[in-house]
This record gives C-alpha cells, structure tokens and sequence, in this order.
C-alpha cells in the first residue's frame, strides 16, 4: 500500500485495488481508519486529535487526493501530498 503522506506519526496510504467509494487509509500506532474523501466520514478507531489532525489535512488536499483515487483506479504510481505542518 503506497504511502502518499505522513505527519505527526500518521501515515496516509492508498490501495490500488480498492473498488468502493473513493477513500484513503490512515494508520497511527496500532489505529488504522478509512476516511470518505468526499464526505470526511471515518470507518474504523482513532484518538481524537489524530482523527481531527486527518481532516484537516483532508481539507486541504482533497483534489489531490481525487486525483489520486483515480491514478489508483488506473494502477498508475500516485503522488505524494504535502504533509500537515
């Protein structure tokens, strides 16, 4: 799973083989979640700072990481986004 991001011990990844809703993965210790990139929602456990720290990086990247999703889609390499500094 290729990593895109990663800030303050989050690590943000995409799968290229996901078929649902266009959406992205954030690991933190031994938490991992699934973040709706339209929507924000999130599937899975996270302590909340990091979960609030997720959506506000997901806030200001979500055209890239549409733009991602559908280089996914396509099995191409995808890009890396700036982290949440």
């Amino acid at each position: 799973m290729p990593a895109i991001s990663r800030f303050f011990g989050i690590v943000i990844s995409m799968y290229h083989k996901d078929h649902l809703y266009p959406h992205f993965h954030a690991r933190y210790g031994e938490n991992e979640i699934s973040v709706d990139i339209r929507t924000g929602s999130i599937t899975g456990r996270f302590p909340p700072n990091a979960s609030r720290l997720v959506r506000e990086w997901l806030n200001l990247h979500r055209i890239e990481l549409m733009e991602n999703w559908r280089l996914a889609g396509t099995h191409q390499l995808l890009n890396p986004i700036a982290p949440l500094e």
